[in-house]
């Protein structure tokens, strides 16, 4: 029997400034925030809601990354009902444990993971009912996941077979190679491709959906970001940025063409 897909469902920003992260996200995509108190002695943690629920967090960068020189970012949870044993089967298909399982109190149970060419990404096994997917276009939401890696055959066949993810079809795009699309359930799908030369180590980006991209980017400059690249039409028709926060953090927007 196939695999059912497990999607990227939470999404995470650690950052150096979380009172301007707050301030800058609110405004450029348009979430509500409110403080998680319901872990106790857990550091302070900014959950960012849309018009339909909560789509991700925001908090501090946590020390040990710090030390490490890692820089602010955006970081996915990958949905599991056993992060267990979804740990265990990454590492025996390569990928590697940055931090073995453990628990959040009345949150649910975690591990951060990479996989086999190195892009980090975190699995979370929630204490609460599994919710049902939201349309891939709400706004607020992540429209789009988007791996840049060193070998996008071998990681398609990794989150393929670890994840059920399922082939939608490649793009040869010349100089920049092939663009591998995928489906991770009925309303999440991405595209996987070789990095360029500019991004350091594979990574992954997250698109959130806005209601118009030039209000969009004039919103991220207006209040201290960078648009990296854009905006730019795509084949979904849809219109994206690329972008970069004022602490350094890399996102990228998503709009309907109007």
């Amino acid at each position: 029997m196939p695999k059912s897909p497990q999607p990227f469902f939470w999404y995470e920003l650690m950052t150096t400034d979380l009172d301007a992260a707050e301030a800058f996200y609110t405004a450029v995509v348009g979430w509500k925030a409110e403080p998680f108190d319901k872990a106790p002695g857990m550091p302070r943690y900014i959950v960012v809601n849309s018009a339909v629920r909560g789509v991700g967090g925001l908090m501090t960068m946590p020390e040990e990354p710090a030390k490490m020189g890692m820089p602010p970012a955006w970081v996915g949870y990958i949905y599991t009902k056993d992060v267990d044993a979804s740990t265990q089967a990454l590492k025996d298909a390569g990928g590697a444990v940055h931090r073995a399982p453990d628990d959040i109190p009345g949150v649910g149970r975690f591990a951060v993971v990479a996989d086999p060419q190195g892009a980090a990404f975190m699995f979370l096994q929630p204490n609460q009912p599994e919710q049902p997917p939201v349309p891939a276009t709400t706004l607020g939401h992540v429209g789009w996941h988007e791996l840049y890696t060193s070998d996008w055959k071998a990681a398609f066949d990794f989150y393929s077979s670890q994840f059920g993810w399922e082939s939608a079809g490649e793009f040869d795009m010349g100089e920049m190679g092939i663009y591998k699309t995928f489906g991770a359930g009925p309303e999440s799908g991405g595209g996987i491709m070789n990095k360029p030369p500019q991004i350091p180590v594979p990574v992954w980006q997250f698109y959130f959906n806005v209601d118009a991209i030039d209000a969009a980017a004039k919103r991220v400059i207006d209040n201290g970001g960078k648009v990296i690249m854009g905006p730019m039409d795509v084949p979904s028709g849809q219109w994206i940025i690329q972008c970069q926060d004022p602490q350094g953090a890399h996102f990228a927007l998503l709009a309907p063409v109007r």
